[in-house]
């Protein structure tokens, strides 16, 4: 696959027809020798663990394997088999999962472990069919699991295999409406032995030489069947649609602290955005957010106190982009913390459930006006 020769502005090129068939066998030799060593992946020859198969696929869902890395050795660390991770508080998980984002995973991630004790004695089951009805668990999340930790013959497509095989098979439709035909092609590629190793190789090929951006080509074991590649516009591929982003919305967060240092913090619901994450007290997150009504849902034990914290604290969640005005108060010692929040103290700051928006709104307040302690 080479660099585009063409802007995607001129007319399309029709795809060449393929040279050759891509190779399973050759793509796996690849694979043989260039492997990532990876914290979750079995070493050759070894059996994969489907604990941690799975808590690898949970938190690789839109996060890299640089970030997820250092997060899955700490909670592999905590709860080292599914037996420990049901047996624990969702706070428990929640805490060893803040930073990840996309907080439903945390405690999909808990409701799954309870149900793999509860319905399997522990025991992961090994079919797609069996692992889809665990919470939590989509498609994409079971094939890979079956493949990878039980080698049965799945396709899971995640966005390293999607590039891979739209560059293949030079799939001209968008994404995302060009998925199911890219699944199709997908399974037509996997073998029925070492269905597993065949998978992480597509996942290896696209993160390593098949990238977004300037493909190694040349290296590449599937050179010669790639349309792509043949064509001389492997850049473009996938295709993907105008990306529509979602509109602003605002609101404003109170950083409250005591003379000794603690902070006032309470649960989000369950259900919705970052549920059952730990936060400063805000109001609502809306469209026509209106500072001059800031106070109103401020917590009541500080009226009167408040300082506005210069600039606001800016986060991108999925589907919108957020702003949120900081107000600052500090209160005594002896305060009293209102219905449905609570004081942490400050060495307790680093390991709570706190969500990245309110890490920041927390060092944005300190960084002005407080510290911790």
């Amino acid at each position: 696959m080479t660099l585009a020769g063409e802007s995607m502005g001129r007319k399309r090129k029709r795809a060449p027809a393929q040279a050759s068939v891509p190779s399973a066998a050759a793509l796996l030799a690849w694979y043989d020798r260039y492997r990532r060593k990876l914290p979750w992946r079995a070493a050759p020859g070894e059996q994969a663990d489907p604990y941690r198969v799975w808590l690898s696929e949970i938190m690789l869902q839109q996060t890299t394997v640089k970030t997820v890395a250092p997060y899955y050795a700490r909670f592999l660390e905590r709860f080292p088999t599914v037996e420990r991770l049901a047996a624990a508080s969702l706070d428990d998980v929640l805490r060893a999962w803040a930073g990840l984002g996309y907080y439903a995973r945390g405690r999909n991630l808990h409701a799954c472990a309870q149900a793999v004790v509860a319905r399997h004695g522990g025991k992961f089951p090994a079919t797609e069919a069996a692992l889809a009805e665990l919470p939590g668990i989509g498609p994409y999340t079971a094939a890979a699991i079956a493949a990878i930790a039980f080698d049965a013959p799945a396709s899971p497509v995640d966005g390293n295999v999607e590039r891979v095989v739209a560059r293949l098979f030079a799939v001209e439709d968008a994404l995302p409406e060009a998925k199911p035909e890219i699944r199709r092609l997908a399974a037509t590629l996997t073998p029925a032995r070492r269905a597993g190793d065949f998978v992480q190789a597509m996942m290896d090929l696209g993160a390593t030489l098949c990238s977004p951006k300037k493909p190694a080509c040349a290296l590449c074991p599937w050179h010669e069947p790639c349309a792509a590649r043949a064509r001389g516009d492997a850049e473009t591929f996938p295709r993907k649609a105008a990306k529509r982003e979602g509109k602003l919305r605002r609101g404003v967060a109170f950083v409250v602290q005591r003379a000794d240092g603690h902070l006032l913090v309470r649960t989000r619901p369950t259900k919705g955005l970052l549920g059952g994450m730990t936060e400063v007290p805000t109001s609502a997150w809306t469209h026509d957010f209106d500072e001059s009504d800031a106070l109103v849902a401020a917590p009541r034990l500080a009226r009167g106190s408040w300082r506005r914290v210069p600039g606001v604290v800016q986060h991108v969640f999925t589907h919108f982009p957020l702003e949120l005005v900081v107000h600052h108060a500090r209160v005594g010692a002896a305060a009293k913390a209102p219905a449905g929040m609570r004081w942490i103290a400050p060495g307790e700051i680093a390991d709570a459930a706190l969500p990245n928006v309110m890490r920041k709104v927390i060092a944005h307040a300190l960084r002005d006006g407080g510290r911790a302690r």
